[in-house]
């Protein structure tokens, strides 16, 4: 099966996604991982205004089939959390890259980001 990859994205090894504007980072969970989990009943609430470092856990996603952790693809502030995620889990499954996007981190160090994957190299990634 092929999973949506969007141009323009970073992706991480652990199945975020990230998309810069300016200083600040949004963060959602992949196509992939949207799939892998199944119907995702439960998405915790990211803390505000938390400092997270580059690869710590934020928070946890949990679907009928699994709970898995969602990590900080950069390091920063947590500036902003998507409430109607929180409220209505099923926007993971539907919309990963919009409406399901999951908390928004204003970054440290941009230079992180070089530790992140192209559109490209997170599908070759994924295919191996």
């Amino acid at each position: 099966m092929a999973y949506k990859v969007l141009e323009g994205l970073y992706y991480s090894k652990s199945d975020e996604w990230v998309k810069v504007e300016g200083d600040v980072a949004t963060v959602g969970i992949t196509d992939y991982a949207q799939d892998k989990l199944g119907d995702v009943v439960y998405v915790e609430e990211a803390a505000l205004n938390k400092k997270v470092k580059e690869g710590e856990t934020v928070m946890t996603v949990e679907s009928v089939k699994a709970a898995s952790d969602i990590y900080a693809p950069v390091s920063g502030e947590i500036v902003e959390v998507n409430k109607n995620v929180v409220s209505d889990p099923s926007l993971l499954n539907k919309d990963p890259f919009g409406e399901g996007w999951l908390f928004k981190i204003k970054m440290e160090n941009k230079d992180e980001l070089n530790n992140l994957m192209s559109a490209k190299d997170y599908e070759e990634y994924r295919k191996e």
